[in-house]
């Protein structure tokens, strides 16, 4: 890996790593980093050309962050961990078990999707759009250019086959909101193809852990310790 990536760090006891999602930083989980480094070692990273972490050269796609976590765990000498990722960080948190299944002890999706269409149209078009016109400015504007390869990434990926989380066989929590943007069937579907994954709707929209912490840190507090 040629980029430093940016992450917070607190707590101490067995690791669990946090992955954001499209657009954001580890800035997102600021109730979980607190709740759960009484009883772990937390790391919330930045994706690369997130947050504060570099962009470098490497392609700009969910199994090259992927491949970026691999490489952070190696550096930092971190053998095992429970992984949470939210909804792109969901995402690379797959990828990342179905490659090295034998570095996550237990795996929590949140707002996940496998495919682009399983993102609500009302969700999907409005991106496309702000593509388009993203792109049309990307070769003179650098702020156009990264807001195009973003919006680009929620286009173009992910591509997980349901069939592939059939190898999964770490404990793993599926969960989204009730009022999610990514479709409720596909996220039980996400559920259905991993074998004993569990499955919980919290209320709330796509962003259960910031706006309804208790319930979610409640939920996966639960999960960890069983």
């Amino acid at each position: 890996m040629n980029i430093s990536l940016h992450y917070e760090e607190r707590g101490e006891g067995f690791p669990i790593i946090l992955l954001h999602g499209n657009g954001g930083s580890c800035e997102y989980f600021s109730h979980q980093i607190e709740y759960f480094s009484k009883d772990y070692k937390v790391i919330a990273l930045d994706t690369r050309g997130h947050g504060k972490s570099d962009r470098g050269i490497a392609p700009f796609t969910i199994r090259q962050f992927a491949e970026d976590l691999y490489f952070f765990m190696n550096v930092h000498k971190i053998k095992k961990a429970h992984i949470l990722g939210f909804s792109d960080g969901g995402n690379i948190a797959l990828c990342f078990a179905l490659k090295y299944s034998y570095m996550v002890e237990k795996l929590i999706i949140n707002g996940a999707d496998l495919v682009p269409s399983g993102v609500k149209c009302r969700i999907q078009i409005p991106i496309k759009i702000g593509y388009k016109v993203a792109k049309m400015f990307s070769s003179r504007n650098t702020m156009a250019m990264l807001k195009a390869e973003m919006l680009k990434l929620m286009i173009d990926e992910p591509y997980i086959s349901s069939d592939e989380l059939k190898k999964l066989s770490m404990p793993v929590l599926v969960m989204a909101g009730t009022k999610d943007l990514i479709k409720s069937k596909h996220t039980r579907l996400i559920a259905d193809s991993i074998p004993g994954a569990q499955l919980i709707f919290i209320k709330g929209n796509h962003f259960i852990a910031q706006k309804n912490c208790k319930e979610f840190n409640y939920a996966v507090e639960e999960f960890l310790r069983k």
